[in-house]
């Protein structure tokens, strides 16, 4: 089953109960899911996609047309499921709670015991491109990723690597998306650049919960981090 047929089934229980909400979700991702810590990644996954996107756009105010297509392309949504995502991403935007609350109750899904959980950037990489999608992350854009990284626990570097991907330009920009400094070895940066390939394949983000729905984050992470080897990676000559 799809991701996108598991949201949906979801949907119509809770439609059912009369408790279509995203608290309700979450906490029926949370014990439905309980034992299958795969299932409850990949929709965790999807429910902070879609539901921070929607508050993304609130907090922003606007909801361009050229959010929506930067929405659309990291979704691949098949043509009958089009109509549940907004409709779960109606149900963000229109609820009272806060984003931050949302938030925290990804995180905790997503989360085993005390580790970090890498899913995450994935979500925050996925908010970044949404947000850039008109050419320039805004100020209220900004302060948002930043609030929503520091509830996730994301460590100043891993946040700056992402901003670096969407905002950053220049050599500057390609240092900070290889987490590397001009400074460092240039075998240092080399194996940072192959250490980041390898982290980003399809298949590593497969195994920790990116579901094959939302692949093309991977295929513009890697785009990014190639174009950024390709502007330092002289440097990394020895």
């Amino acid at each position: 089953m799809s991701i996108f047929s598991t949201l949906a089934q979801l949907l119509r229980d809770l439609a059912r109960q009369g408790t279509e909400t995203i608290e309700a979700i979450v906490e029926r991702v949370r014990t439905l899911y309980a034992g299958d810590r795969e299932t409850r990644r990949r929709v965790a996954f999807s429910v902070a996609m879609i539901a921070l996107s929607a508050k993304m756009a609130k907090a922003d105010g606007i909801v361009s047309q050229n959010e929506i297509r930067a929405f659309r392309e990291i979704f691949t949504i098949p043509p009958d499921e089009v109509r549940n995502v907004f409709r779960l991403y109606d149900l963000a935007r229109e609820d009272t709670a806060g984003f931050e609350a949302y938030a925290d109750r990804m995180r905790l899904l997503c989360a085993e015991g005390d580790q970090p959980c890498a899913l995450l950037t994935d979500v925050l990489d996925g908010l970044f491109h949404i947000a850039g999608a008109d050419g320039h992350v805004h100020e209220r854009e900004m302060a948002y990723l930043e609030r929503i990284a520091q509830i996730f626990r994301l460590n100043a570097r891993d946040f700056a690597r992402i901003k670096a991907r969407h905002v950053e330009g220049g050599e500057s920009g390609a240092y900070a998306i290889l987490g590397a400094e001009p400074s460092d070895p240039p075998e240092l940066i080399r194996k940072r650049y192959l250490a980041l390939v390898r982290e980003n394949h399809p298949d590593r983000l497969a195994a920790r919960g990116v579901p094959d729905e939302f692949m093309a984050i991977a295929t513009e992470r890697m785009k990014a981090i190639n174009a950024a080897w390709a502007t330092v990676g002289k440097l990394a000559v020895t």
